[in-house]
């Protein structure tokens, strides 16, 4: 059996080798979908794991909150709007919810800060000192403003990597150097360790960090003291954030005293949550991406059957000899199976390749991450052979069930 098999295969490869345009164009569906499979699902993949590190780039165990929109005049604002939230709600939630490792608050505006020559209209965001520790916002050089400099509206900032890039010349020192923001003179007590892209798909290295008091005394200016435009809190574990969120909400409707049947003015997200939208998202992209590269694979088999009939038509009249001579059907059913399923398994191999190469491409060219997984290379190569079997069955039953007197007299 393993010598007819064998030979067979042989064979099949002879028939290829003997019509190679024919053979080519047949396996062109396989080794597109194949390829398509590969490519769009670590395009996919690759983009699942961009996410997760954007997501991780807002901390760890991170809870945000921010003020809900306002209605004014039966006109709904923007989410943010309303002056909902306080640093005496930061420092309650610390004090009333156990398992928040931390608080921290922040304000933020786009205002232009100049260093001599240079400018650049960016970020700038008064934060408390727990704030970057709880965003897991290293640095690459310099230190953090304390309490003390809170305390007394220290004039000093901390820059990101962008906003470095562009203020200073190459080379040059940022460390101790004074700059402007808004004609208020700054002294650069430290440089942010690279953050890259945030979910939304800004730069988060184009940014300046000033203590909280600073930005509401000196630069920003607010109509109510104490008012922020987020608190950040932390927990220990993950697990821990479901009740914190709801410990938090309980304490922050007391404080702001709502009443039972009124809407949050404030709203909860943990960094569990957006993972799971961003996520979410990028699975339904790659289950599109691999349907859509799969019609490829059908189209490829019904290209492998329609050649297979064609030869069942074209050899009818060697079926019918091979039968006199003593085949059995099933002699001709698996030598059509196989001659099917070396159709696709090649144009799988080469689909392989392309898939591959199309990926690398993709991450050279375009720079997005791909990653090409051992698993998906299998299931590509294992899906076109089964289409190839499956495509295959009608035109090698159609061979096997063939008259062997009307199949030699065939012309």
């Amino acid at each position: 059996m393993a010598t007819f098999v064998w030979l067979t295969v042989v064979t099949a490869l002879r028939i290829l080798r003997r019509n190679r345009l024919r053979a080519g164009l047949t396996m062109l569906g396989i080794i597109i979908g194949v390829g398509a499979v590969i490519a769009m699902v670590s395009i996919g993949e690759g983009a699942k794991l961009a996410v997760q590190k954007q997501i991780a780039s807002i901390g760890t165990n991170v809870i945000m909150i921010w003020p809900s929109a306002m209605t004014i005049g039966g006109v709904r604002g923007a989410q943010g709007g309303a002056v909902t939230l306080t640093v005496a709600d930061a420092l309650e939630l610390k004090k009333k919810v156990p398992v928040l490792v931390d608080t921290g608050w922040s304000k933020r505006d786009v205002m232009q800060i100049v260093n001599g020559s240079r400018n650049s209209n960016s970020q700038v965001h008064g934060v408390s000192p727990s704030f970057l520790s709880i965003r897991d916002w290293s640095l690459s050089s310099g230190g953090s403003f304390t309490q003390t400099d809170m305390e007394s509206a220290a004039l000093v900032v901390i820059l990101g990597q962008t906003l470095v890039d562009y203020l200073f010349e190459p080379g040059e020192e940022p460390l101790g150097a004074l700059i402007r923001i808004k004609n208020v003179p700054f002294r650069v007590i430290g440089v942010l360790s690279l953050k890259g892209q945030s979910l939304q798909g800004s730069d988060q290295d184009d940014v300046a960090f000033i203590p909280f008091t600073t930005a509401e005394r000196k630069v920003f200016g607010t109509l109510f003291l104490g008012s922020v435009g987020g608190i950040y809190a932390s927990t220990e574990r993950v697990e821990d954030l479901p009740g914190a969120v709801e410990e938090i909400r309980q304490v922050m409707r007391s404080r702001h005293r709502l009443q039972n049947g009124d809407l949050d003015d404030f709203t909860i997200r943990t960094q569990v949550e957006i993972g799971q939208v961003q996520e979410g998202t990028s699975e339904t992209l790659t289950v599109m991406l691999m349907v859509i590269a799969s019609v490829s694979l059908l189209v490829g088999g019904i290209g492998i059957m329609n050649i297979l009939l064609v030869s069942v038509t074209e050899r009818t009249r060697e079926i019918g000899v091979r039968m006199a001579v003593g085949a059995k059907r099933r002699h001709i059913l698996m030598q059509f199976l196989i001659e099917a399923m070396t159709l696709s398994v090649v144009g799988g191999c080469i689909g392989i390749l392309f898939g591959v190469l199309a990926a690398r491409l993709t991450t050279v060219i375009a720079g997005w991450p791909t990653i090409i997984s051992s698993d998906t290379v299998a299931v590509a190569f294992v899906f076109s052979v089964v289409v190839g079997l499956f495509f295959g069955l009608y035109p090698a039953n159609k061979a096997a069930r063939l008259n062997p007197i009307e199949a030699l007299r065939y012309e």
